[in-house]
């Protein structure tokens, strides 16, 4: 038995997957740990790359993209540990922060899950903290009133933007960037729901984790630093939309009533337009400073 399985969804990332897998074997110390690396249909040499540097890995080969859940249910239902932690690609260790944070957790046994402070890549604290979604608030982002006015209470409570990051605390939600999870949790409430292709996935399974009476906590004992959604920089804005949007819609339809969802479903598609004309404006702008230039 291993005390504590790592778990690793991966898309196109190879250059930033060697560096977290590299920092994990540098710096953690104390404990024994597995590592699955399942790669969801990556175009890129990722999996010869791993073959080739990291032959201790358990690597999981998918034939197509099953998303953020799905995946990471592949690596649970095989992780032999008591703690399991959802690792982000893009992540990297900079101490030995996994030893510590499984630490923590023996010391909090009705902690379910627990996340570290994460540090963007010049080494700022990056937001990880958010509050569980209202309706007010996603109605906002999906308008896209959130670039307008940031400062609206219904944002700035969602976003948690009064939140202590120096502070241990429990939590609504921890970022699935770095989330580690007590097994007896995940053996109560169950695994990812896989209907999040991706996005709230982690919300969900925080929500169930607390409805079921355990602990979210976040705790700044330990940091790891986190290039931020290098997966998804590669999809079109479009594509993005429409994936965020079905989470949404589908959390709602899980956790809020039917009237909130059918408004959610229906701003779903004037959100989508939005994106749509944005993404034109932007690509006809490119179009003309390109000729500017010939």
């Amino acid at each position: 038995m291993v005390d504590l399985s790592i778990i690793i969804v991966s898309w196109n990332v190879e250059s930033l997957l060697k560096k977290c897998l590299a920092s994990i074997y540098q710096y953690t110390r104390g404990i024994t740990f597995e590592l699955f690396v399942i790669d969801n249909a990556s175009t890129d040499s990722t999996c010869h790359a791993i073959s080739e540097n990291f032959p201790q890995v358990k690597l999981i080969r998918n034939s197509k993209n099953l998303g953020f859940s799905a995946a990471n249910n592949q690596g649970l239902r095989q992780a032999q540990a008591d703690y399991l932690l959802l690792l982000n690609p893009d992540t990297e260790l900079k101490e030995d922060s996994l030893s510590q944070m499984l630490q923590f957790m023996k010391n909090h046994q009705n902690c379910g899950i627990s996340g570290c402070r994460l540090n963007n890549t010049d080494g700022t604290i990056q937001n990880s903290v958010r509050r569980f979604p209202g309706f007010i608030d996603q109605i906002c982002i999906l308008l896209k009133i959130h670039h307008l006015l940031p400062r609206l209470p219904s944002l700035r409570r969602y976003f948690a933007n009064d939140f202590d990051y120096r502070q241990e605390q429990t939590v609504d939600q921890v970022m699935g960037a770095f989330f580690l999870i007590n097994r007896k949790l995940s053996d109560q409430i169950g695994l990812l729901d896989e209907n999040f292709f991706v996005w709230f996935e982690e919300v969900d399974f925080c929500r169930r984790a607390k409805t079921a009476g355990w602990l979210v906590m976040y705790t700044p004992i330990t940091a790891i630093t986190h290039h931020h959604a290098q997966s998804f920089k590669q999809v079109m804005s479009v594509a993005k939309q429409k994936m965020w949007n079905k989470s949404l819609r589908f959390y709602f339809h899980k956790h809020a009533p039917l009237t909130q969802y059918w408004l959610i479903a229906c701003t779903a598609f004037i959100a989508l337009g939005i994106t749509y004309l944005v993404n034109l404006i932007k690509l006809s702008s490119d179009a003309t400073n390109k000729s500017k230039t010939i």
